[in-house]
Formats: structure tokens, C-alpha cells, sequence
């Protein structure tokens, strides 16, 4: 019903359908995601004949032509820093220390530092993997079946690009020109909120399975060991503490906020005698990898989108929508339901560049303040790192722990139910993501 409302509305002929079987079927053959949007983009603009191919170079370049950009390598490096200097195990310390008074102390320990670690790296794969290989095995000590022990880490670790800094708001904000420190600072309660309820979802969990035991300690004892941990880590904190002040007080930029933190980090490396010159070229290059793999995408979707819009498909998405129904309600449904689905089967950042000016006049159209549109976009989106046929989570904790996948996903369903509870909190109740904004932007 909606496809041929939109094709009657639009249009559509086969410089539309035969672009997008390409991009479906290189997707189904693991071509890389920028290489299949990329023969996408350049079939639809032979097709169309609506922008010259001369222009798709420049389109290229003047896609990731953006300041807010370098943010990106310089979190994702800052991030790799952390770990090899050994500063991330401080935080599993003090979340530990944190949580050890209550029962399924150290389940709640492993969501902490899963935010803990988002609060500086800004990706959630990179947190996966770090958090993964420090607690999963002390979490199958304490009780916790290893498959949940997975799922946990997985759900823990969606916060990555929900509790900013992002990459995700980064990279949304340069797709819809929104500021990034704009985004970052709508996106702290919600990305606290997800975190809460991962933590409240494993209380429960284990209250109900009885994985963890614990919750013998004095508060004598209990603050007494916080306080050795605090003491011997407290360093640790440094780097959030900067990328938080430097943003949130407008003294800096994301990208020099990133650019600090990677120098206090090595600074702070060699100081401790952690991190040798020897260990450089291995840091660099693994963010390196994880960099060459979203820059593409954005390069690749700019002439994509330009194709689009040419081609009247963002408008004539919200006509036929909106001719179905004009409930607000409804049609937020319906965003969140098209940006799960997305998430299962697609990565973050190719999403957001596709879908983000596809679903953002729809938005408008029904009066949906656009900073808050950006926040459960993203949410909704991270919903899908733990959710199959990709997710990206499920497949990182299932690499370094051997498990299978499906079983992660079945014991990851309580934290897609209260994950998709927030998203629905996020889109219906405004204050959430506009709270602590300037008056312009509520």
C-alpha cells in the first residue's frame, strides 16, 4: 500500500528499482556497504541523467570535506589508547567497587564501565570488545551463563553511540546540519536512560534466575573499598572529565576535545610506562580501520542523496505516508518501526546517511522538534546491535568468546524489550532530548 502510494506520487521507474536490486544484492554478497551504496548512487545518476557524473568526484570529497569529521579518528584513536595503556581497567576498578554492596554487583560493575568506556571512545564496537575481554570470563565465575553473559556486554555496550560523544551524533549532525555539541548535549539523558535501564533489566534477570549472589557487604566496608579504588584510579577519570567539561562549557569542540584527550591519554600511557613508541603503528592502524570503513560510506552517499532528492523521493515519502494517516502518533510508530527494522540488517552510519534525509521532512511534517528526531533516530538504531541477522554486538562478544550468536541474541531479548521502552519514551515525551537545550531548539 505505501510503495504504490509512493510510486504513484513520485514516479518511480526502473532509474529508482534497479539501483536499489543492485544495492540489495551486493549487500546479500558482503560487498562493503560503501562500495554497494557507491554502484548504487552512480547506476541512478547514469539512469536519471539528473547530475552530471563529472560532478560525483566533487561530490565525494565535498561529503567529507567537514571539521566535525576529524572528531571521528580522534575518539575512535583515544578509545584504542585507553586499552593498551590499561586506564580502562581503572574504570572496571571503580564500577566494581562501585556496585559490590548489592546483589549482581558485578553484572551492574559491567554496565557501568560498558558507559564508562562510551563516555570516551564514542563507539560501541570498541567498547564491546574491551569490556568483553575484561569481564565476561569473571562473569560466568560469578554465576552468569555465558550466553547471558554475552547478551550483557552486548546491551552494555549499545551505549557506545547513545552516551555521548558519538560518532552517530557526529555524523548525523554533518547529514542534517545540526551542531554536534547540540546533539551531545540533548542525547545525555537519554543515553543515561538506556544505561539505567540495562542496569534495572539485569537486577531483574538475575533476581528472577539468581545468577549472582552478593549484597553481604557493610557500608563501612563497602565505602572503604571504594575509597582504594578511587585512590589507585582516580587518573583514569581525567579523560572523560575533559571531553565532558570541554564540550558541555562550550570551550571546545568536539574535534579539540577529542584532539585533548588523545594527547592526555598517551601523555598519561607514558607516564605510567604502559605504552612504549614500539606500540604506535598498531594503535594507528587499528583506528585507522575502523576510520576507512565509515568515511567511505559518508563520501558515498552524498551523490546517493543528491540522486534521491532530485528524484523527489524524501518528499514524496512523506506525501504517501501522510496521505495514510495524518496521527503523529502513528506515524512515529511507523519511523521507529522502519529504523529498528534498519538496524537488524544494516550499520549505523550507512542508515543514518540514507535514511536520516529520507525520514527527517516527515518529522517536520508532523511537528516533531528536529533535535529530538536526531536522538530517537539514533536510539532506535541502536537497538539494532543486538538484534540478528547483523547485530554488529552480538558478533563482536561471539568473536572473542567463541559463543553462538543465536544463543546471545535469545538471551539479549529483555534488553531489546527495555531498550525499545526508552525509544518509545524518547519519541512521545520531548523533555527528554530537550531538557538541558538552549530555549531556540524546545
Amino acid at each position: 500500500m505505501l510503495w504504490n502510494t509512493l510510486n504513484q506520487t513520485v514516479e518511480l521507474g526502473w532509474d529508482f528499482y534497479l539501483p536499489v536490486i543492485i544495492f540489495v544484492v551486493l549487500i546479500a554478497l558482503a560487498v562493503p556497504v560503501w562500495s554497494a551504496i557507491g554502484a548504487a548512487a552512480i547506476t541512478m545518476l547514469i539512469m536519471s541523467g539528473d547530475l552530471p557524473l563529472s560532478l560525483v568526484g566533487e561530490s565525494l570529497f565535498a561529503g567529507i570535506d567537514a571539521f566535525a569529521l576529524t572528531a571521528v579518528p580522534l575518539f575512535i584513536l583515544t578509545g584504542d589508547v585507553l586499552v593498551r595503556t590499561g586506564l580502562s581497567r581503572k574504570f572496571l576498578d571503580v564500577a566494581e567497587a562501585l556496585t559490590n554492596f548489592a546483589k549482581g554487583g558485578f553484572g551492574s560493575a559491567t554496565v557501568l564501565v560498558c558507559g564508562m568506556f562510551a563516555a570516551i571512545s564514542g563507539s560501541d564496537a570498541a567498547g564491546a570488545a574491551a569490556v568483553g575481554r575484561m569481564t565476561i570470563d569473571r562473569l560466568v565465575e560469578s554465576g552468569y551463563p555465558r550466553p547471558y553473559a554475552c547478551a550483557l556486554v552486548a546491551a552494555g555496550a549499545c551505549t557506545g553511540i547513545l552516551i555521548p560523544p558519538s560518532i552517530a551524533y557526529i555524523i548525523i549532525g554533518l547529514v542534517l546540519g545540526i551542531s554536534a555539541s547540540t546533539l551531545f548535549l540533548a542525547a545525555l539523558i537519554p543515553g543515561l536512560a538506556i544505561l539505567v535501564s540495562i542496569l534495572i533489566t539485569n537486577l531483574i534477570v538475575n533476581r528472577i534466575h539468581g545468577y549472582e549472589g552478593g549484597g553481604n557487604m557493610s557500608f563501612m566496608e563497602w565505602f572503604a573499598n571504594l575509597r582504594r579504588s578511587l585512590a589507585s584510579g582516580w587518573y583514569a577519570f581525567i579523560v572523560p572529565g575533559i571531553i565532558f567539561y570541554g564540550i558541555f562549557s562550550g570551550r571546545l569542540t568536539p574535534t579539540e576535545a577529542g584532539a585533548t584527550a588523545v594527547v592526555v591519554t598517551i601523555m598519561m600511557g607514558f607516564f605510567l610506562k604502559t605504552l612504549k613508541l614500539a606500540d604506535f603503528p598498531a594503535m594507528l592502524l587499528s583506528s585507522a580501520k575502523v576510520n576507512g570503513v565509515i568515511l567511505p560510506i559518508i563520501a558515498f552517499s552524498a551523490p546517493l542523496a543528491e540522486a534521491l532528492a532530485i528524484m523527489g523521493v524524501p518528499q514524496g515519502f512523506v506525501t504517501s505516508v501522510t496521505s495514510m494517516t495524518d496521527e503523529p502518533w502513528l506515524l512515529i510508530l511507523l519511523m521507529i518501526g522502519i529504523l529498528i527494522a534498519a538496524g537488524c540488517v544494516m550499520e549505523t552510519t550507512p542508515n543514518i546517511v540514507i535514511l536520516a534525509p529520507i525520514l527527517k521532512p516527515l518529522a517536520d511534517n508532523i511537528g516533531m522538534n528536529e533535535i529530538q528526531f536526531c536522538i530517537m533516530m539514533i536510539t532506535a538504531l541502536g537497538v539494532g546491535f543486538i538484534t540478528p541477522p547483523l547485530g554488529l554486538n552480538l558478533f563482536v562478544v561471539s568473536g572473542i568468546t567463541g559463543e553462538s550468536i543465536l544463543k546471545i541474541a535469545a538471551r539479549a531479548v529483555p534488553f531489546v524489550i527495555c531498550m525499545f521502552i526508552v525509544v518509545l519514551l524518547i519519541a512521545y515525551i520531548p523533555g527528554i532530548s530537550t531538557t538541558f537545550l538552549p530555549e531556540i531548539y524546545q
